[in-house]
């Protein structure tokens, strides 16, 4: 996504990422001080959203719409083979962090796995969990939430980045679970890279994994010290793919740049309250950025045509050209054909936000989704120290971090965008490529920090090269911080040691009123004042 999806909610987490609290309670642990600074005093430019949709058919289609590119994933990705050919068991499939939604397996396998567990909690000896004959079962009735079944084939949804079970009937350690949905989450435990190397065709998503391209002289961005070509085989996508130090557990390469710059995946609740979108903040408004999700993400095949050419040729000029030229071949060179599959109507003009191909999915069920997503609540705080989430408030709005940031998570979010160099003092860019404004170069510096602002950034709307602002919720939830995972604790976040040139370099130097400032963040919900 130009954004998140994905959807989505990858940014940063006190200046990372939105992130979404589940656990405990704390609402009232810090109180008001009217005196203190609550929040910058410019909030940004207003962005309204259009909130009238049906809210109930909007869960529909945040739970299984695909707009027709379950054609993408059966028949182009072909990710239902792959997990038929490996026998990825329901089990295996936990592990991966995948969430089922109890309430819709079969009622003689949900019966058959309670017995099961009651006799083995662990679950490593139940028949269900370890017969992979049971997952296409399981995936076919839409029990695995974001793989959405449609006829004989299987399409992706919002659900499998932003919903998570509640665990109440089984949970992996390695995060994925059964359980009554919930929707909104940031599955953070999700190895999607894993995933998509399980496919039978994994080179089908070129366009989302590191290349290297004749126009750039072979340079390349991400984690991994090559980038992938036409001639690259199955195996070698598939080594990029499932290799965490590339392709981290809990993230989504979301931009379609050729970059290796998978962001940490970020809740979809209360979407009234966050904007612009996206770590990089292209987008104004929420379904302009689903509109891109379903029509580039979900159907990469769509870059294929004139309106995505233009559209890529836009951000990347010869160097986007070559990327979807490469692409075509290997579409042929795999046998993928009776693309585009997605669903759209002509519509509005190419290069504009509200149809970058000049085309649009049902606005319809756009706006229901945007409904919905704002109808989700965020959970509660983590269950604090309620003194010391008190003392930790005072600190944050004592120290500057309310100059970008609200203390109060029940107000929008700011919607000003900082620019790189202030978010990361150590930013030293480099210029790949020149761009016709209001584009800015395409720009790179030493590191990862920024591969994913180097293509797509605010500057396609006109602003600067540079983060935008998240809700901070759930943060006692998240397993790591900032939005390319590179922190890996919010202590350590704060911690003076990381130096002043790292990204995000606003540090509490007392190592008690740090404690303070992270209980004060870990409590946090859109009730805490």
């Amino acid at each position: 996504m130009l954004r998140s999806h994905l959807l989505h909610s990858a940014s940063l987490a006190i200046a990372g990422v939105a992130a979404f609290a589940c656990i405990g309670v704390v609402g009232s642990n810090a109180i008001s001080h009217p005196h203190l600074n609550n929040g910058p005093a410019d909030q940004g430019p207003k962005m309204a959203q259009d909130l009238s949709g049906d809210a109930a058919l909007g869960r529909d289609v945040f739970r299984f719409e695909t707009f027709g590119t379950e054609g993408f994933w059966t028949d182009a990705v072909r990710l239902p083979a792959g997990i038929a050919a490996a026998k990825v068991t329901p089990m295996q499939a936990l592990d991966l962090g995948l969430q089922v939604d109890v309430d819709a397996v079969p009622p003689e396998v949900r019966e058959r796995l309670a017995r099961e567990l009651k006799a083995d909690p662990s679950g490593r000896s139940s028949g269900v969990l370890n017969d992979a004959t049971l997952t296409s079962k399981l995936i076919m009735a839409n029990a695995v939430m974001g793989m959405s079944a449609k006829g004989d084939k299987v399409g992706a949804s919002c659900a499998l980045c932003h919903s998570m079970s509640d665990a109440s009937v089984f949970e992996s350690p390695k995060g994925g679970s059964i359980g009554h949905r919930i929707d909104g989450p940031a599955n953070h435990s999700l190895n999607l890279g894993v995933i998509f190397a399980t496919a039978a065709n994994t080179r089908a998503l070129y366009t989302v994994s590191q290349v290297a391209l004749v126009a750039n002289k072979g340079k390349t961005l991400g984690r991994a010290p090559t980038g992938l070509t036409p001639l690259s085989t199955e195996a070698d996508f598939d080594a990029y793919f499932s290799n965490p130090k590339y392709y981290p557990v809990g993230m989504f390469d979301d931009s379609f740049d050729g970059n290796g710059d998978p962001m940490h995946n970020t809740p979809l609740f209360r979407q009234d309250l966050a904007a612009p979108y996206g770590s990089e903040g292209t987008f104004t408004r929420i379904d302009d950025f689903s509109n891109l999700v379903f029509t580039s993400l979900f159907d990469q095949t769509m870059l294929t045509t004139p309106g995505g050419r233009a559209f890529v040729h836009k951000l990347a000029g010869a160097a986007g050209d070559e990327m979807i030229d490469s692409y075509v071949k290997i579409l042929a060179a795999t046998g993928v054909t009776g693309y585009p599959y997605a669903k759209t109507t002509s519509t509005g003009k190419p290069g504009e936000l509200a149809t970058p191909f000049g085309v649009r999915v049902d606005n319809h069920k756009l706006l229901a989704m945007n409904a919905y997503l704002a109808s989700l609540q965020a959970p509660r705080g983590a269950a604090v120290d309620r003194q010391s989430a008190m003392r930790g408030k005072i600190a944050f709005e004592t120290s500057g971090c309310t100059g970008c940031h609200n203390a109060d998570q029940s107000r929008l979010v700011p919607t000003t965008l900082h620019p790189m160099g202030q978010v990361w003092p150590g930013d030293a860019p480099m210029v790949l490529a020149q761009r016709e404004p209001p584009l800015n170069p395409v720009l790179n510096s030493p590191g990862i920090f920024d591969d994913k602002m180097a293509v797509v950034n605010a500057s396609a709307r006109g602003e600067k090269r540079g983060v935008a602002m998240p809700l901070l919720l759930d943060l006692a939830r998240k397993p790591v911080f900032l939005h390319d995972n590179s922190v890996p604790s919010l202590e350590a976040l704060f911690d003076p040691r990381r130096g002043p040139t790292a990204p995000h370099p606003f540090y509490v130097a007392k190592t008690a009123q740090r404690v303070d400032v992270v209980n004060f963040l870990k409590g946090l919900d859109t009730g805490t004042r």
